[in-house]
């Protein structure tokens, strides 16, 4: 038996029963990913359970763009600014990505960047 595993949560295998993570082969897959990735993020909390989930689905809908798909190189200012102006959207409308106000003008302004967690969450909004 191996150690230091985690046995996964009910919660957690409903999570993989109902939508089981594949490889994307095609754009019909992609779409499927990112429906799932997007009815998590619409949820008002998510638990641990969730973000290893949308953890694994993003590392496959990653995978697949990087091989099939090309994004033009944004700075992270430039991507959110694309977002919030394609979408018509308000800062506040982003505070489900980002903790605070304040953290997404210093992004907006150039003086930080996006995490790893905050890219994903914004590039699936654009999706």
């Amino acid at each position: 038996m191996t150690t230091g595993l985690t046995i996964p949560s009910p919660y957690y295998l409903n999570l993989i029963t109902k939508f089981a993570p594949r490889p994307i082969t095609n754009d019909a897959e992609l779409i499927a990913n990112q429906q799932v990735i997007n009815s998590i993020l619409d949820k008002k909390t998510l638990n641990q359970d969730d973000r290893d989930y949308l953890r694994v689905l993003g590392m496959l809908v990653y995978e697949y763009e990087e091989n099939n798909e090309q994004f033009p190189e944004l700075t992270d200012a430039e991507l959110l600014q694309t977002l919030i102006e394609e979408y018509n959207l308000k800062i506040s409308d982003l505070l489900g990505i980002f903790q605070q106000e304040e953290v997404i003008l210093d992004i907006l302004n150039g003086k930080r960047q996006l995490d790893d967690q905050e890219k994903f969450q914004v590039q699936s909004l654009i999706l």
